[in-house]
């Protein structure tokens, strides 16, 4: 069993970047020598989540949009109240989405659909430094 994990770092635009991260999993995926598992990708801190998406401009736009429809950014949060950062709505969104998720890996591969791409997504209000910890596992 092959235990392997890294840490991938890049800087976001704030609140609704939605980053392609694919790539750098793939690459991550590859150094680690496993043919057939899983990896793990998760995302550090708690205005931010990670998903998979179709990665194009008309569904990077309507996941936001939807996001606003669930939880409002004008709404009233008790986040704002304690600690008055105005960012009630991105703690909640990122909750709702998750901070990680698994794909499988077969012969050194991500299982992932044809249009499938592995996103990184700012719900912070503020450009921000980011975290993500890649961890694979497997034979």
């Amino acid at each position: 069993m092959i235990v392997h994990q890294e840490e991938i770092t890049f800087r976001t635009r704030g609140e609704g970047d939605v980053v392609d991260i694919t790539s750098e999993v793939e690459n991550v995926v590859k150094r680690s020598g496993v043919r057939n598992g899983v990896v793990h990708v998760f995302a550090v801190g708690s205005t931010a989540a990670v998903s998979t998406i179709e990665y194009e401009p008309g569904l990077k736009e309507d996941l936001m949009t939807a996001l606003e429809r669930v939880a409002p950014k004008n709404a009233e949060y008790k986040h704002h109240l304690r600690w008055g950062d105005y960012n009630g709505h991105s703690h909640v969104r990122a909750a709702m989405i998750g901070p990680s998720l698994e794909v499988p890996v077969r012969g050194g591969e991500l299982v992932l659909g044809t249009w499938q791409q592995i996103v990184f997504i700012e719900l912070d209000v503020r450009a921000r430094s980011r975290r993500i910890v890649v961890t694979v596992m497997g034979e």
